[in-house]
């Protein structure tokens, strides 16, 4: 008998039937129709994986390719969604005309194909005229009712949301988990609808369930579904493989526009967005909408539900939890990047600046995308961590990265823009204390950057000088308050001769004796 080959699907259900349904390897070569030596070794190389003692290590560094596009041997398929979308609106045209008695003035095939041709698809007459018949001799659907166990469904999907973050208008796009049992709801929001938002919003969804359902239920959307392989099959993306393969959950596709075989989540989507957005859409954060979202998602799963004998969401969630898959580590998917540090001690990624410290100009780092942050590294030593910019051409700057550079070159630091972004406190500090005399502030930071003194401590030891001596804040003093204050939470001896320790004690003193004066 000639051996079946594996593909990336075969193995994901080898590993759903595994470790999530119980089966032996004999029951799934059989059912698989391969041989129980491919099983044992499918199982095998996963249990090494993931038992090795640098687990930790190798999942830091991506366990495998990492999901993206890739067009280059993409098939052209000329019956695509798009195309049916325009036909099925061409139709629907066509049903109104007739409802109004213009039976004269609807398209004929002929009409709808040359329709096609004009907003530049490249498809047959033939096949135009194969799909609308099909169309035209469906017949009235029936639906049928489900009834789901605890634990092994979920549905997802994509709404659209807008809002105005921090004044400005922005579309996001709303990721929305039901489960099917319990109704228990989850959203989130990502500005693009990519792999790597698709991914995050998996991980970070069966973290906050504290496990995972054994199957879930998409539409045909393309971070999904790679392509389309005949009429009803469908080749999901390496980005779903990846999770699916690392959480042990399978997998299955609503047939294309059958919007009522998930319908579920296609309520959810109109149900969160209206309960979380439609009262308010003014954020100053990105973090602070979805803080919200996540109270409002938990406001709503608290709600009586009548079809499940008045239990909440949250009631019902808790037998689900009994059935779900645990996993020790959340999976981490990212895309790693090569990028050379410019002349300003930036990088660039998808034409956003973002800073590194300035001792890496004309060096070359790498960076790990993720769908809401980056992290850029240099000789394998993590170097910063970045909120994710999806604007056009943004810089993102911290100003201790520039305090080497500023300390030889003082006067760039007023109409700087890190210092414009170093955040309010700074700015007014600056402004109002040490405006005209740049060194001792940029001095004062580069002590905070190098003792790692927190803004909150800085704050603690800028007020209290101001206590002592109101108009004449200096670094000099700042510095004294803060080292008194760690000497005591570290308890130095008195007898430090570090020569800063020495000044600041004395600077200390005369502050004191100021105070004793007041």
């Amino acid at each position: 008998m000639k051996k079946k080959m594996i593909t990336m699907v075969d193995k994901n259900e080898i590993l759903v039937r595994f470790f999530r349904r119980g089966e032996s390897k004999s029951e799934i070569a059989r059912s698989l129709k391969t041989t129980r030596k491919t099983v044992r070794k499918i199982v095998s190389e996963y249990e090494s994986l993931i038992n090795a003692p640098n687990f930790e290590e190798l999942l830091e560094k991506g366990l495998s390719s990492k999901p993206r596009y890739t067009s280059s041997n993409r098939k052209k398929v000329k019956l695509t969604i798009d195309v049916q979308g325009e036909i099925d609106f061409c139709l629907e045209q066509n049903n109104l005309r007739r409802q109004e008695g213009m039976h004269k003035q609807v398209m004929k095939k002929a009409d709808i194909h040359e329709y096609l041709r004009s907003k530049g698809f490249d498809i047959g007459y033939s096949t135009v005229c194969t799909y609308i018949r099909k169309e035209e001799k469906k017949a009235k659907e029936a639906f049928i009712k489900q009834s789901y166990a605890p634990g092994i469904s979920c549905e997802f999907d994509w709404g659209e949301v807008k809002l105005f973050i921090n004044g400005k208008k922005r579309t996001f796009n709303l990721a929305v988990f039901t489960c099917c049992y319990s109704n228990y709801r989850y959203a989130k929001l990502f500005s693009r609808q990519d792999n790597l938002a698709f991914s995050q919003s998996h991980i970070d969804f069966f973290d906050h369930l504290g496990g995972v359902v054994e199957e879930m239920i998409y539409d045909n959307m393309r971070v999904a579904v790679k392509r389309f392989v005949g009429t009803t099959e469908k080749e999901p993306t390496q980005g779903l493989l990846e999770l699916s393969n690392y959480y042990h959950f399978g997998f299955r596709f609503c047939n294309i526009r059958k919007g009522n075989e998930k319908g579920h989540v296609e309520r959810s989507v109109e149900y969160v967005r209206r309960k979380a957005f439609s009262a308010t859409v003014d954020f100053d954060t990105v973090e602070k909408a979805n803080k919200h979202l996540l109270k409002r998602c938990d406001h709503i799963n608290l709600q009586p539900q009548k079809l499940a004998g008045d239990k909440s969401a949250a009631e019902m969630i808790e037998k689900e939890k009994k059935h779900l898959y645990r996993v020790k580590t959340a999976y981490k998917c990212f895309v790693s990047e090569q990028a050379k540090v410019d002349k300003y001690a930036t990088i660039t990624y998808m034409s956003n600046h973002y800073s590194v410290p300035d001792s890496l100009v004309g060096k070359v780092v790498e960076i790990k995308v993720f769908a809401e942050h980056l992290i850029v590294y240099y000789n394998n030593r993590k170097i910063h961590h970045h909120t994710r910019s999806y604007g056009a051409h943004t810089w993102t700057i911290v100003l201790a990265h520039y305090l080497n550079t500023l300390l030889r070159k003082p006067g760039a630091l007023k109409n700087s823009v890190a210092l414009q972004q170093a955040g309010s406190y700074f700015s007014e500090l600056y402004t109002e204390r040490f405006e005209g005399n740049e060194k001792e502030f940029i001095e004062l930071l580069h002590f905070c950057e190098k003792h790692q003194v927190s803004s909150t401590k800085l704050k603690q030891a800028v007020s209290k000088v101001m206590s002592i001596t109101e108009h004449d804040v200096s670094k000099d003093k700042v510095i004294a308050i803060l080292e008194h204050n760690g000497n005591e939470n570290h308890q130095y001896n008195e007898g430090n001769s570090d020569p800063t320790y020495s000044y600041s004690s004395e600077t200390l003193d005369a502050l004191t004796n100021m105070a004793n004066l007041n």
